[in-house]
């Protein structure tokens, strides 16, 4: 960041002029954190268009004032509503922008890293196994019933609140909930 922050400092010097009537600090600040943001958005990990980062702090935001006005979390199918756009690029937007996660970051204040926690034993593998097997089979669901299983079970949502996030009866939350249970358990009895 210091090298980053280095070049927009010499850019700002190039196009530095006394006849601005500022500070060359001043001046220079705006192009170091240019440059910066320049780095940070086109430089990362992964590649991601700057559409979709746009639409994705835009998301976040619309998010953010709803959770404050409501206290509910907003559903894609509201997002794509609100934005003119289909769900699927609300979706990729919002996977797009999350942060990535290295197998190498440190996790505690002992500098222990995330590959070393994951543990050898039966455990843990198992435990690994069945979070794959878990997502495989939520990533195959239909986008209604994606979101039903993650407002009640990663979002901790009742039916009744499921029901109206969705604009549907709590009933009819529950049969698909239901529905969606006994899929899996014989995909997963299938299986084994």
């Amino acid at each position: 960041m210091y090298q980053i922050a280095c070049i927009g400092f010499i850019e700002a010097i190039k196009r530095f002029k006394f006849e601005f009537n500022v500070e060359l600090s001043t001046y220079s600040v705006q192009y170091m954190i240019g440059e910066i943001k320049k780095f940070l958005r086109d430089d990362g990990i992964i590649r991601i268009s700057r559409s979709v980062k746009e639409l994705g702090v835009k998301i976040r935001e619309l998010e953010r004032i709803y959770m404050i006005k409501t206290g509910e979390s907003l559903c894609i199918t509201k997002l794509a509503e609100i934005l003119e756009l289909p769900e699927e690029n609300i979706y990729m937007a919002m996977e797009a922008t999350k942060n990535v996660e290295s197998i190498n970051e440190k996790i505690d204040d002992d500098g222990k890293e995330l590959i070393e926690t994951i543990a050898s034993d039966e455990d843990e593998q198992t435990k690994i196994i069945d979070k794959i097997t878990l997502l495989e089979l939520i990533d195959k669901l239909s986008y209604r019933d994606k979101e039903i299983i993650n407002l009640r079970y990663f979002k901790d949502k009742t039916q009744s609140q499921v029901a109206n996030i969705l604009g549907i009866s709590q009933v009819h939350v529950s049969r698909i909930e239901k529905r969606i249970l006994k899929e899996f358990r014989n995909k997963l009895l299938l299986n084994f």
